[in-house]
């Protein structure tokens, strides 16, 4: 009605809401029940369902530059983090009074080999936490999704890893100790025992160090390497030979033993693409390394037992064993398991 209270400004509005009751000019209370609420930026941005582990970078923000800046930081974290513990390794030996074996001619760094161990040993565990700081800074993505297509480290899977593994070792080093006997080698000097006293700090170190190193390797030369390339190319083969040609590059091992060492990791590439994470090459990897410094620590030899070169032919024998039994004993089991190769 022309005239009356509504158009006085006391009536209700159109909409129940009582003239001048309403909102001031240019105020906007967000978004109504309707509209749903406004898009989340988020930094984190997971793989596609139904992706391949080498090909988990390949998120909504992956660009091109993201994988080559993530690898330089990685490279140069294996680096840098190496040299800055050998470093508080020295600082902390001349405040214990630990002597230094840098002298000329001399191819170790500590005189104590249970503390130079842990020194090296550390020096590559450490940069285990930088290799997931790079994938959630650079790359913007889960930094679980190194660890498998579900996200995380699959430790019930892990642990059955564990078990396979140790049955492969034992395979191989009885296919290792029969061949050394064929061929007439004496074996009398890699055992030995040097008693408690002296074994028992070498056990601790090995026991909560390597693990951590083993892990940190396959991280770096089969986690990152083959999602790194696996951002550009379709097939995971270029990145499982790049990244086992890296792997035996960092050893120091000639003739046989580089062989030895470029098949294990061709072989645990394709196994972490093949299971979908990298707990079989973590399970091979730890087991191997505990089991092959831990005869050292027995027999008394420490110091040496990180000194690589030579590997007689014998020993190829008990690799072509282990792996070939770990290979396709895991392949089978991961399979009549239905262990998940597609994130989720």
């Amino acid at each position: 009605m022309p005239g009356g209270p509504a158009s006085a400004g006391w009536g209700p509005a159109p909409g129940g809401v009582p003239a001048g009751w309403g909102p001031p000019h240019g105020y906007y209370p967000g978004a109504q029940p309707w509209q749903g609420p406004p898009p989340v930026r988020r930094w984190l941005m997971p793989p596609a369902p139904g992706t391949r582990y080498d090909h988990l970078a390949r998120t909504p923000v992956n660009h091109w530059w993201r994988p080559v800046v993530g690898t330089v930081m990685v490279a140069a974290a294996f680096v840098g983090v190496g040299l800055l513990v050998i470093f508080v390794g020295i600082l902390i030996a001349t405040f214990l009074g630990i002597p230094l074996a840098m002298q000329e001619g001399s191819d170790r760094i500590f005189d104590e080999p249970v503390f130079e161990l842990a020194v090296l040993l550390l020096s590559i565990a450490l940069v285990l936490p930088l290799v997931y700081l790079t994938a959630w800074l650079v790359q913007r993505r889960p930094p679980g999704t190194l660890s498998s297509v579900l996200g995380r480290l699959r430790w019930r899977w892990l642990l059955v890893c564990l078990g396979f593994a140790l049955i492969a070792l034992i395979l191989g080093q009885g296919a290792m100790i029969a061949t050394y006997a064929a061929t007439g080698e004496d074996m009398s000097g890699m055992f030995g025992w040097v008693g408690w006293s002296r074994f028992l700090p070498g056990l601790v170190v090995i026991l909560l160090v390597v693990p951590f190193q083993a892990a940190a390797e396959e991280y770096v030369f089969r986690g990152w390497v083959l999602q790194a390339f696996g951002s550009y190319v379709r097939s995971p083969w270029p990145a499982i030979l790049i990244g086992a040609a890296a792997f035996t590059a960092m050893h120091a091992y000639t003739d046989w033993g580089i062989i030895d060492v470029f098949s294990f990791g061709v072989l645990m590439g394709w196994l972490a693409v093949r299971t979908g994470g990298l707990e079989a090459p973590i399970a091979l990897h730890v087991i191997n390394n505990v089991l092959s410094f831990l005869p050292a620590a027995a027999s008394g030899e420490l110091g040496d037992a990180l000194k690589q070169g030579a590997v007689p032919w014998q020993s190829i024998v008990g690799t072509v064993v282990q792996l070939g039994f770990y290979t396709i004993v895991i392949a089978i089991i991961a399979r009549k398991r239905a262990i998940p190769t597609l994130s989720r």
